[in-house]
C-alpha cells in the first residue's frame, strides 16, 4: 500500500465506526503555555480532556503533524542515527470524549490492523499496566480482559509506570495505556529469539506501533490522582512506522514517505545511500529535517533566535551542516528539496502546497547565512588552535564558539583532529549543562492545583460590548516562575477582558470589591479555552461579587491598532498586489508591527501610498461589521481572509470595515475615524520573502509629531533661527566635510614628520631595532605610522601608546621577518600588554592593537614590552 492510501485508510474506518473526521491542527501552538509545538495527537484536543470546551462530536478521527526535539528518545542530536526516529512525524489517531472506552478502543485498533491493514497477527504484542504501588493503582484488569478474549495470553506483557501510564504533564488528565508492538525481523530471527524478549528494549525492528491511551484520572499538583467526572480514549499511531511495516521494508526511511526526498538528495548531492554508514546519517538528517522546518514554516513559524524560531533554526542548521561536513555541499541545496516534499505530501497537506514560495525562500536564506557562520567559525578557529598551547582545547571556548557563534561542536572536534588536538568534551558538556539549566530554570512555573470557588459554568466574554462587569471568581490558583515571581490566576464566570491573542495583547485593568477594595489585573491570557487574570495579590473576600474594569485607555490604543493592522493588510494588497499575505502581527498598546510576504524593499513612493491609503479609510469614517457567529464555509464565500497558522472552528467571527473583512478574534474600534491617524515608522527584512512595517496610530501619532515638531524648533534655534534649516544644515554637512578633509591632510603631514624624528630614537636590542613611546595621536595615525616605519626596515618592533578622550590605546608592529625568525606575535603580545591599561586586545602576528580604561598603565606596557626582548 502507498502512504497515501493508508493513511486514508485509517480515516475511512474511523469515519466508518461514525467518527468526525477533522483536519491536522497547526503544528505551532498558540495558547498553551506549556507547549511550543503540537508533540502528540491529543495536544489539539487538550481543552477537551480539561473540560474547558466541548468537541464537536464525541468520537474524532485524524492525523496530526507532530514535533518533538527533546525527551525519551527524541534529543534533536540522536535523529538519524536510528531508522525510526524522527522530529516530525503524522499521528494516526481516534478519540473518544466521554463515549467509548477500552473494550471499543481495542476492538477496533486489533480489527483495523489484522482484518483492514492485514497485518500478520503472529507478529504482533501488546502491553498492559501492572499498577504502580506508589499511587497505589492495581493492575489494569479490564484491557487485560479485552485484549485476552482476542489475543493469546503470551502475547499480553505487563508494562510498568514508565511505559504503560501515560501523562499530559505534571498535572492534568492521565490514564493507563496499552501498547501495540510489531515484530518485523526475519522470520528466521523471530525462531531464534522471541519477539517478547525485545519489546521495549530499543529494538529498530521490535517497535511500537500504536498507544491506547485509557484517560480516567487526574494528575494533582500534590501527585495524588482523582478520578476524571467522564473517561476518555486517547490514541496515537505513528504514521512513518505503520507505512513501514504495511510496505514491507526494514526502515521508516525505506517507506515511500522518505525515498523520494533520499532519491533528491542523492541527486543534488552526488551521494549514494545504503553505502556509507556516515553518508547515510547525514542523509537520513537532512530528510527528516526539512519535513519539520517546511511544514512550521507553512505553519507560520519563522527560523528566529528566540522560542520556537529558535528549535526551527537548530533543526536547519543541523541539516546544513551534516550536509557541510559529511556530503561536501557548500552551498545552499535543501530549499531544492521542497519540491518533491510538496508534491508528496500537498494533497494531504495543502499548507505545504500553498506557501511552497516561502518555504523555499526561507530555507534558502537561512542556509545561505549559516554557510557565512560556517565560513566565520573557521576562521575563529584557527585563531584557538594558532594561540594553542597544549594538546587539548578547553571546552568553554568550544562552547564559546558553539553558543555565540552557531559553530557546530562536531565538525569543531573533526577539525581539531585533523591538527592533531583533542576537545576537552567534558568541559564542554559542563558549559551547555549549564546553560540548559539557565535556560531551563528561567522557563519553569510551578503551578498549583485549581482551588475551585464555584462550580464551573460556561466562561463568558462579553469584551467586545463592555469594558465593566459585576463578575464572580469561580476558581483561582498560585503560580510561581523566575521571571514573574508569585502570581494568582482567576477565573472569572463572565469578563470583559481581552486574553492575548492574534498578536494583541491581552487587557489590563483592576477588580473592585464592595468595600472598594482593588486588586489589579496585570495581564489576561487564554489557556487551553480558559481566559485567565494575572494579579500579584488575591482579593481579601474571594466568594463576593466584584466589579471588573478594563483600562479603557489602554483597550481603545490597542484596538485602534489592530484596526489599523486590518487596513494596513488591505493597502498592501492594493498597492502591492494580491501575493501579499499576512505573516505574523504583534498589536500592543503603543505600537502595532505587521509581517507580510514580499519579494523587495518598499519604495518611499510605495510606502506613502499605503500610508495614504489606510488613512483615507480613517478620514472615510468606515463603521465595524462584524458577525460573530458565521460558519467558516459562509464567511470564506464573503471573502474574508484567514491567516496562515491560525486555528478556526466550524464558527468563527468576521470584522469588516469597507472592503476589508477578515477572520478575527480582537477587539477594533466602532469606526475607523477613531484612529485619527496612521503612520508607519519603519520598513524592513525579516527572512527570505518576508518584510515587516512597524506603525502607530491614535495619540501615540500625536506625540510623535509634537516631538518632532519640538525638535524641529530647537534644531532652528541652534542654526540661530534661520527660515531654511534643511539648507542650513546642508551647509554645516559640506564645511564639517571640507574641514575633515584638512585635518586629515595635516594628520599624514605629522605622520610624515613623526617618521623621520623617531627613526633616531630606534634602539638597538640585540638583532632587533625597538621603540616604544606614548604619542599624541589617535588610532589610525598610530597604525599608518607604524606601516610607514615598517617600510624602511625588516628588523622594527614598534609599541606605541596614546591616550584619546580619557581612553588607553596600545599599537604594537612587528616586521614580518621578525615574526618568522623570532616567533614572536603582536596579538599575543598586546592581549598580555593590555593587562596594564586594564582592557584587552588582539590581531594579526605582524600588527595587533589594545584598548583600555586606564592611560596611566601606558609607561609600564611599553616598559614590560622592551622587558619582553631583553
Amino acid at each position: 500500500m502507498k502512504s497515501q492510501e493508508i493513511r486514508q485508510g485509517f480515516l475511512d474506518f474511523f469515519k466508518s465506526k461514525e467518527h468526525a473526521i477533522v483536519p491536522s491542527a497547526p503544528m505551532v501552538v498558540k495558547d498553551d503555555p506549556t507547549l511550543m509545538f503540537v508533540n502528540s495527537g491529543m495536544a489539539p484536543f487538550k481543552e477537551y480532556f480539561l473540560g474547558n470546551a466541548k468537541p464537536k462530536s464525541n468520537r474524532i478521527a485524524d492525523t496530526q503533524k507532530c514535533l518533538r526535539v527533546s525527551g525519551k528518545h527524541n534529543d534533536l542530536e540522536e535523529v538519524g542515527y536510528d531508522t525510526y526516529h524522527h522530529t516530525l512525524f503524522e499521528m494516526l489517531g481516534n478519540w473518544s470524549f466521554g463515549d467509548y472506552f477500552k473494550e471499543e478502543a481495542i476492538a477496533w485498533a486489533w480489527e483495523l490492523l489484522t482484518d483492514v491493514f492485514g497485518v500478520n497477527k503472529d507478529q504482533l504484542y501488546v502491553t498492559v499496566f501492572e499498577g504502580d504501588k506508589e499511587d497505589k493503582l492495581p493492575m489494569d484488569q479490564e484491557a487485560y480482559d479485552h485484549w485476552k478474549s482476542i489475543i493469546p495470553e503470551d502475547r499480553i506483557l505487563m508494562g510498568n509506570k514508565n511505559d504503560n501510564f501515560w501523562e499530559m504533564g505534571d498535572q492534568g488528565p492521565c490514564g493507563p495505556c496499552s501498547e501495540i508492538h510489531v515484530d518485523i525481523r526475519p522470520e528466521e530471527e523471530r525462531e531464534t529469539k522471541p519477539g517478547h524478549e525485545l519489546v521495549n528494549r530499543d529494538h529498530p525492528e521490535v517497535v511500537e506501533i500504536w498507544n491506547l491511551v485509557f484517560m480516567q484520572y487526574n494528575r494533582k499538583a500534590d501527585g495524588s490522582l482523582e478520578n476524571l467526572p467522564s473517561k476518555h480514549i486517547d490514541t496515537g499511531m505513528g504514521f512513518e512506522r505503520l507505512c513501514m511495516v504495511l510496505q514491507g521494508v526494514r526502515s521508516n526511511y525505506d517507506t515511500d514517505v522518505f525515498i523520494p526526498i533520499i532519491r533528491e538528495i542523492e541527486t543534488i548531492t552526488k551521494s549514494e545511500y545504503g553505502r556509507d554508514e556516515k553518508t547515510d546519517v547525514a542523509i537520513r538528517v537532512i530528510a527528516d529535517h526539512v519535513r519539520a522546518v517546511a511544514f512550521s514554516i507553512a505553519d507560520g513559524q519563522l527560523p528566529s533566535n528566540t522560542g520556537a524560531g529558535y528549535v526551527i533554526r537548530r533543526i536547519l542548521r543541523r541539516a546544513v551542516r551534516y550536509g557541510f561536513s559529511f556530503l561536501n555541499k557548500k552551498e545552499p541545496f535543501i530549499y531544492r528539496l521542497v519540491d518533491i516534499l510538496t508534491k508528496k505530501m500537498g494533497v494531504a497537506f495543502p499548507e505545504i502546497r500553498k506557501q511552497k514560495q516561502l518555504i523555499e525562500n526561507v530555507i534558502k536564506e537561512e542556509e545561505t547565512s549559516f554557510l557565512r557562520t560556517l565560513d566565520q567559525g573557521l576562521v575563529l578557529l584557527d585563531r584557538i588552535i594558532a594561540e594553542q598551547t597544549e594538546d587539548t582545547v578547553l571546552g568553554a571556548k568550544v562552547f564559546e564558539l558553539y553558543d555565540t557563534f552557531g559553530f557546530p561542536v562536531d565538525l569543531t572536534a573533526l577539525i581539531l583532529q585533523e591538527k592533531g588536538l583533542k576537545l576537552d568534551e567534558v568541559g564542554f558538556r559542563k558549559e551547555l549543562e549549564k546553560q540548559k539549566t539557565r535556560s531551563r530554570e528561567a522557563g519553569e512555573m510551578s503551578t498549583e492545583d485549581w482551588t475551585v470557588i464555584q462550580e464551573d459554568a460556561d466562561q463568558e466574554f462579553i469584551g467586545y460590548d463592555a469594558l465593566e462587569a459585576n463578575v464572580r471568581i469561580m476558581r483561582y490558583r498560585k503560580v510561581v516562575s523566575k521571571k514573574e515571581g508569585e502570581q494568582y490566576q482567576l477565573v472569572f464566570n463572565i469578563t470583559p477582558f481581552y486574553p492575548e491573542g492574534g498578536g494583541q495583547v491581552g487587557d489590563k485593568g483592576y477588580l473592585e470589591s464592595v468595600n472598594g477594595d482593588v486588586t489589579y489585573i496585570l495581564d489576561t491570557r487564554k489557556e487551553n479555552n480558559v481566559i485567565v487574570h494575572f494579579t500579584k495579590e488575591l482579593p481579601k473576600r474571594l466568594d463576593e461579587s466584584f466589579k471588573a474594569v478594563v483600562d479603557a485607555r489602554q483597550r481603545l490604543r490597542t484596538a485602534c491598532n489592530h484596526t489599523a493592522t486590518h487596513l494596513l493588510h488591505q493597502a498592501l494588497r492594493e498597492v502591492l498586489g494580491d501575493h501579499v499575505e499576512q505573516k505574523g502581527s504583534a498589536v500592543h498598546s503603543k505600537y502595532l508591527r505587521f509581517d507580510f510576504s514580499h519579494f523587495a524593499k518598499l519604495s518611499v513612493e510605495e510606502l506613502r501610498d499605503v500610508e495614504n491609503f489606510v488613512n483615507s479609510r480613517i478620514e472615510g469614517k468606515l463603521p465595524l461589521q462584524e458577525q460573530r457567529t458565521i460558519t467558516m464555509d459562509q464567511a470564506m464565500n464573503e471573502g474574508a481572509i484567514a491567516l496562515f497558522g491560525e486555528k478556526y472552528g466550524d464558527t468563527v467571527r468576521t470584522v469588516r470595515f469597507g472592503q476589508s473583512i477578515e477572520l478575527c478574534g480582537g477587539t477594533h474600534v466602532q469606526n475607523t475615524s477613531d484612529i485619527w491617524h496612521f503612520k508607519i515608522m519603519s520598513e524592513g527584512a525579516i527572512a527570505a520573502g518576508i518584510r515587516r512595517i512597524e506603525a502607530i496610530t491614535y495619540d501615540a501619532v500625536k506625540d510623535f509629531y509634537f516631538d518632532n515638531n519640538r525638535k524641529l524648533y530647537e534644531i532652528r534655534d541652534l542654526l540661530n533661527n534661520t527660515k531654511n534649516p534643511v539648507q542650513a544644515v546642508a551647509d554645516l554637512q559640506s564645511e564639517n566635510n571640507d574641514l575633515k578633509k584638512q585635518i586629515e591632510h595635516f594628520k599624514k603631514d605629522r605622520v610624515v614628520q613623526l617618521k623621520s624624528t623617531l627613526a633616531a630614537e630606534l634602539e638597538q636590542i640585540g638583532d632587533i631595532q625597538f621603540l616604544g613611546k606614548v604619542l599624541d595621536l589617535d588610532a589610525s595615525s598610530l597604525k599608518d605610522l607604524s606601516f610607514e616605519m615598517g617600510q624602511k626596515y625588516d628588523d622594527l618592533f614598534l609599541l606605541f601608546g596614546s591616550e584619546v578622550n580619557g581612553k588607553a590605546l596600545l599599537s604594537c608592529y612587528i616586521s614580518k621577518e621578525l615574526v618568522e625568525k623570532k616567533d614572536l606575535n603582536a596579538g599575543k603580545i598586546v592581549r598580555e600588554l593590555g593587562k596594564f591599561i586594564q582592557g584587552g586586545g588582539g590581531g594579526q602576528p605582524f600588527y595587533a592593537t589594545a584598548g583600555g580604561k586606564n592611560p596611566g598603565g601606558l609607561v609600564e606596557a611599553i616598559r614590560a614590552a622592551k622587558n619582553i626582548l631583553t
